[in-house]
């Protein structure tokens, strides 16, 4: 390493160590926030030329990294950002904490891989899908399609898995040269009615879809066909079917699966049942779908971020359970526009009673209303959780509401 770098390395390990030591976090951004101030080139600096793979989209990246990382330890060691950090800072802490691995696997938030996969020259990247999330932050999705199809074209050897079920994400990788096309599902299409890559509009027909007018070239664009597809009779890949047992529920799930385990066979040469086992012993992903013990409460804990999300986690959540709380936080990390909130198919939940909580609860309570459905203010969760009968407790959540809620359940549980 040159000075500046190890200079960079040594000051961020004594700042992660501060602040676990004074109880001010996990460590998991400040060392690459102190690392990157001193030395810009970090990033490519810890890279070193080690197999990478990047992966990204709206929902599910922590639990395909999650999968594709137990996949390839069966082969490697590995460095991974388990915690979740996907921005730089993030990254460059999550390497610095595994130099001696021999293989990266990173989930990268949308905007940050153009810049990530040109400082770590990826083998692969995953691409799972695209819909709006944090319009004050992101913007529009379009936005981000097109900066993710720039970053496929200026990497032309890179292995694109890629969820052709998903037209955003099939746009992206459209024209890549060494695409693996996995059919994952896509159970939210309300952001991909229009042409992304030309004039016209896009036809749903059963499985397949396609764009009603060419491409300025001439080409139809029209979902490809996958070399791996997933149901709920198990995986198909191109040598064969293969049993899959999750233990995380899901439709959505599967087809992270699906991908974690493509992209660990194709690109990686791992076998395909230790792949499969790999998926199937993910089981908690920071505390999502975990289940605790609070008095009489047995809570289940379920993460939603985006319209998307929130459409996968509530076809997950048990209706016979014995009470429903929605927390619904502003902050920014959640995207303090909560217009999305209007996007979700909340009257599905008619005849069940819903404990509304968050620092923006009363923007859920108001969407309730006019879901028509029965509903309680309660802004604190734990205390809305406390409010249900006794029994079992469904508590889905966003992500700050969700996070703040696990470390107060932790020091209720404690106590």
């Amino acid at each position: 390493m040159r000075l500046r770098t190890r200079l960079a390395v040594t000051a961020a390990k004594m700042a992660t160590f501060a602040s676990r030591a004074t109880g001010r976090g996990a460590g998991g951004m400040i060392g690459g926030l102190v690392a990157n101030a001193i030395d810009p080139t970090i990033l490519a600096q810890l890279g070193r030329g080690r197999p990478t793979v990047l992966v990204t989209g709206t929902n599910g990246k922590s639990t395909t990294t999650r999968m594709l990382a137990s996949a390839l330890r069966s082969a490697h060691t590995v460095a991974t950002n388990d915690g979740g950090d996907n921005m730089d800072a993030g990254i460059i802490s999550a390497l610095l904490a595994n130099e001696d691995a021999s293989h990266i696997v990173l989930e990268v938030d949308e905007l940050h891989v153009p810049a990530a996969a040109d400082r770590l020259a990826p083998t692969a990247l995953v691409l799972l899908n695209l819909s709006r999330d944090q319009l004050d932050r992101v913007g529009e999705i379009n936005k981000i399609e097109k900066a993710l199809r720039a970053a496929v074209d200026k990497h032309p050897a890179m292995t694109v898995i890629a969820n052709c079920d998903d037209v955003l994400v099939s746009s992206i990788a459209f024209d890549a040269p060494n695409v693996v096309w996995v059919s994952a599902g896509a159970g939210w299409v309300e952001d991909s009615i229009t042409n992304p890559r030309g004039p016209g509009f896009i036809v749903r027909d059963g499985e397949d879809w396609y764009a009603t007018k060419p491409l300025a070239d001439g080409r139809e664009f029209r979902r490809p066909t996958p070399q791996w597809r997933v149901d709920a009779d198990g995986l198909h890949t191109p040598d064969g079917d293969v049993e899959l047992n999750l233990t995380l529920p899901g439709n959505a799930n599967r087809g992270n699966a699906a991908q974690a385990i493509a992209a660990a066979v194709t690109a990686f040469d791992i076998d395909v049942h230790a792949a499969v086992r790999a998926a199937e012993s993910v089981d908690n992903v920071a505390g999502r779908y975990s289940t605790m013990t609070l008095g009489e409460h047995e809570i289940h804990l379920l993460l939603a971020k985006n319209p998307a999300g929130w459409q996968e986690a509530l076809s997950m959540v048990d209706r016979c359970a014995d009470g429903l709380v929605i927390s619904v936080n502003g902050q920014v990390a959640d995207g303090e526009d909560l217009s999305w909130l209007w996007d979700v198919s909340f009257e599905d939940f008619e005849g069940t009673h819903v404990k509304a909580a968050g620092e923006r609860g009363t923007d859920l309570a108001v969407r309730l209303l006019y879901a028509g459905i029965d509903h309680e203010l309660i802004h604190d969760p734990v205390k809305a959780i406390r409010a249900c009968p006794p029994g079992r407790v469904e508590v889905l959540a966003n992500y700050t509401s969700f996070r703040d809620l696990k470390r107060a359940l932790e020091r209720e549980i404690n106590a």
